[in-house]
């Protein structure tokens, strides 16, 4: 009887270990596709998305949040071409606050098309409407082995911007750039699954360490999807990167940090981002009832990312 109670307890404590943390408590209007959070000098909290004309959300206290309008509210026509209609959703936007100013990096394109590119918009206080466009930064078309969207800005300890992008193909690329969203040098290499899904890059420093995220396999089909978000890091922002088993992200490697998990189906589409409390990590993720914003806190302790 000591001997099964015993098993009992180590069962018990096994599954309350490997317990995978839901999404922490949001409300208001949190609907939304490829979060990424931005903080203002007021301590607002901006939350821009996937949408037709961009979508924008706000919150004073990370939890409570209301959709505000659009970027772009009359359309954004300089990306018809790589939409395919007249004013069509854009994706995958990402916020900096960097010089009292935001930058939006977003891309355009259609699914499963290479036809793609990536544009930097500019405000000074984030408002719908206030938005003003800077430049197209990179294109792809079919003539590329790799495919221009989901843009991240990192931007170094020292002040050099660092921009990551793709998706499918040959995987994850980045390349440095200026605050015009000029290209200051080549593309290089940092993540690729052999033609698998792979794409939402982040890179995000801890420490020592670089950290690239990225989503991995299907996004966008409800409780279909079967995107998940993995982690390497590196020691340096261009690579090598290489997961908790030392294998590197060019070779298929990452570790897994969120996974579908009890009513909660794929993940992803994510941000990464320092708060007063520490790292957050923000996502959306599919229930039977459609899809929502996910927002949880990072413990790094461990050298690797863990949910809490």
């Amino acid at each position: 009887m000591r001997f099964i109670s015993g098993l009992a307890i180590l069962a018990s404590f096994t599954s309350t270990a490997l317990a995978v943390v839901g999404p922490g408590v949001v409300t208001g209007d949190t609907s939304v596709h490829d979060p990424t959070m931005c903080k203002d000098s007021a301590g607002k909290y901006w939350i821009f998305s996937t949408g037709v004309g961009l979508e924008i959300r706000t919150s004073t206290d990370r939890t409570a949040w209301s959709k505000v309008g659009l970027v772009w509210p009359s359309g954004a026509s300089w990306t018809d071409a790589y939409t395919g209609t007249s004013n069509g959703a854009l994706w995958a936007p990402d916020c900096q606050i960097a010089n009292s100013k935001f930058r939006l990096f977003y891309s355009a394109s259609t699914f499963g098309s290479q036809k793609s590119a990536i544009f930097l918009a500019t405000s000074s206080t984030g408002a719908a409407g206030s938005w003003t466009h800077v430049s197209k930064v990179i294109e792809t078309s079919s003539s590329n082995d790799y495919n221009a969207i989901d843009p991240n800005l990192f931007i170094s300890s020292g002040g050099s911007w660092y921009l990551s992008l793709g998706s499918w193909w040959t995987g994850i690329k980045m390349a440095q750039v200026d605050s015009t969203g000029v290209l200051k040098s080549s593309v290089s290499s940092l993540a690729n699954r052999g033609g698998s899904g792979i794409e939402a890059s982040v890179i995000y420093q801890y420490g020592s360490y670089f950290y690239l995220f990225t989503s991995w396999d299907v996004c966008c089909q409800g409780t279909s999807s079967t995107y998940n978000i993995r982690v390497g890091r590196s020691t340096s922002v261009g690579g090598t990167y290489t997961d908790k088993s030392g294998v590197s992200l060019l070779s298929g490697g990452g570790t897994s940090v969120l996974a579908t998990h009890d009513s909660i189906y794929g993940p992803g589409g994510q941000d990464v981002w320092d708060d007063s409390d520490g790292p957050i990590l923000i996502y959306h993720y599919y229930t039977s009832s459609g899809h929502w914003l996910g927002i949880n806190r990072l413990d790094f302790s461990s050298g690797w990312p863990v949910v809490t």
